[in-house]
């Protein structure tokens, strides 16, 4: 008895011409390639500079620290402010100001380093799915 299965039992699947890949990119260069970011170059680490004079507020808030255990978050940005301008906006995690990491800072503490510098240098990450802000105590 033959135990092989007859080859007109099985469907007969053309497929389609093959396509041309795109031009290979050297890995170091991919991640601000269009072809292979899908557009996730916005989640990347970005520096944003302020300059503030003497005793001007700050055009921005910021929520979160160590006791929410989330980081430091923008909670607003005033429209048209230099920080608006330059790009920062709500749901940026501010991992450093100055060269002073703010991923397990306090609340007080980072606003003091904010409002006590002239030029504030600060590396933010365009995160917002990190950002709860029901996890977040307001501190007045």
């Amino acid at each position: 008895m033959d135990s092989r299965i007859p080859d007109d039992d099985y469907p007969v699947v053309f497929l389609p011409a093959y396509e041309n890949p795109p031009a290979w990119i050297p890995p170091h260069e991919r991640v601000y390639h269009p072809d292979y970011n899908n557009g996730l170059t916005q989640f990347l680490p970005g520096i944003i500079t302020l300059k503030k004079s003497t005793g001007a507020q700050l055009v921005f808030n910021i929520r979160g620290g160590q006791a929410s255990q989330l980081g430091i978050f923008i909670s607003k940005v005033i429209p048209d402010s230099d920080a608006y301008q330059t790009g920062l906006q709500e749901g940026d995690q501010v991992l450093a100001v100055n060269d002073v990491d703010f991923q397990d800072i306090e609340h007080s503490e980072a606003v003091e380093i904010l409002k006590t510098a002239r030029e504030i240098s600060m590396r933010v990450h365009f995160f917002p799915y990190n950002h709860h802000p029901e996890k977040e105590r307001t501190v007045h």
